[in-house]
Formats: C-alpha cells, structure tokens, sequence
C-alpha cells in the first residue's frame, strides 16, 4: 500500500568537523544531539509513515539509545536504526533493501531522503517534497544562488561564470517515488554508481524529471566547527529547540 518512508542519512563519519572520535551528527547542539533534531522534524510529520535513520555500524546502539532517550519508548519502535553504506549510494541501496525487505509498498510510495546533519528541515519544505514526488516522481530541495558562481576546468584558471538567475544551491531532503528510484539505480553501471554519487544528478543524465522545491537559507548543512556555532545561534532565532 501507499507508504511515505522517511530515510535520514547518518552514514558520515564528519572528517571535516575535526571531532575524531564522533561524527558530526552526534554532536550536542543545545539541548540535545544534531541528529535528534532532524529526527524529530520527521517524527512529528503527520504525512510520514515510517523512519529510517541509516548510521555508521558503530554508531547504531548509541543511535537507538539516543532515540528512546529523548523521544521515548513507543516513538523509538517506529523507527529503524541500519547500517549506512560507505558512499551516499550505498545508503540509498541499504534503505532501499530494508524498505523492501520489511514493507509492502505500491507503486506510489515514496521515500524522503534527508541528511542527519540538516537539523532545520521545515514541516512545509517536508510536505512539498512528498506532495512533488507523488506528482511528478522526484524532487530536490534548493535555494537561489546568491554568490555568482565562477566555473573553472583546472582550478586555477576561470573556465565560465554561469548566469546566476539560473543556478541554485541544493540542499536536502530529495523525495522519490520508491519503485522508479529503484528501476534508474539498477540502470546504472558500477562505474556510474561510484561517480554519480547524487541521486537528482542521477535521475537528470537518465532524462527523468526532477521537480524544484524551496528550500530555506536556514536549513544549513553542519560541516564544519563553524556550522555548528551558526546552528547554535540560529536556535533560538528559528525557534527550533521546542
């Protein structure tokens, strides 16, 4: 039957933010960790059925706990803890596996991919990216460009400056309906699957439609130390620690 699956991608092991010992999604951000955060977004959206969170093997009895601790005994059994993969791709695989393998779903389900670390995810940016893929078959989450951006080929040397009317800065979640999904990843080459490592970017080579949503300048990804002190600050400014 007709299922919204929320999948939120934990897999990273946050290199970039300089904590060795813990991934970024783990990292306190007020009260409690980032990726309590965002799974909290979801659980409190009445159009999402089911919960996958996928994190490192590592890090799934801490995830587990971390869940039951701050929302409680009966939302933690409607969520599933699994393993990530070690590229983007291979979490998507696992999800993907794991929908299959417990849920009976139809041809209009669809699955809300959103990364761990995008703690203010809105309800309405949630909503349309469901209401697009049921529509359309796909969406992606973006916002304007606001800098002009400069293309260069070696790195060293200005190639191109695109028209910035035209270009948009992606952000996440990306919503696709599952069996489509499942049909342009199976598709793909390994050669394609190592080097398309977005899945938007996957379904636009494949000449599918891929359906724009907005995003927000505020649901940030937490990459690096800094984030995490603009996240913090933003706390309070979107009212986010409710």
């Amino acid at each position: 039957f007709q299922m919204v699956i929320g999948a939120i991608f934990a897999g990273g092991i946050g290199s970039r933010m300089g904590s060795a010992d813990m991934p970024k999604q783990y990292l306190q951000l007020g009260s409690k960790p980032i990726i309590v955060h965002t799974i909290e977004k979801f659980v409190v959206n009445p159009g999402i059925d089911r919960i996958i969170v996928l994190c490192p093997k590592a890090w799934i009895a801490h995830t587990k706990d971390l869940v039951k601790k701050y929302l409680g005994e009966a939302i933690a059994e409607k969520i599933n803890v699994v393993e990530g993969g070690s590229t983007r791709n291979g979490t998507l695989e696992n999800a993907l596996k794991f929908i299959n393998e417990n849920f009976a779903i139809d041809d209009d389900s669809v699955i809300v991919t959103h990364d761990a670390v995008r703690p203010f995810v809105t309800h309405r940016i949630i909503d349309e990216n469901i209401e697009a893929a049921k529509k359309y078959g796909a969406c992606d989450t973006v916002i304007p460009a606001t800098d002009t951006i400069v293309r260069s080929e070696d790195g060293e040397n200005v190639s191109s400056i695109p028209t910035r009317s035209e270009l948009y800065q992606g952000q996440t979640p990306q919503t696709f309906r599952i069996k489509e999904l499942e049909g342009v990843l199976n598709s793909l080459t390994e050669d394609e699957k190592n080097t398309l490592t977005d899945a938007c970017k996957i379904y636009t080579i494949k000449n599918k439609p891929v359906r724009i949503v907005d995003g927000e300048v505020f649901n940030i990804k937490i990459t690096y130390t800094y984030d995490l002190k603009v996240a913090n600050a933003l706390l309070g400014v979107v009212n986010n620690d409710k």
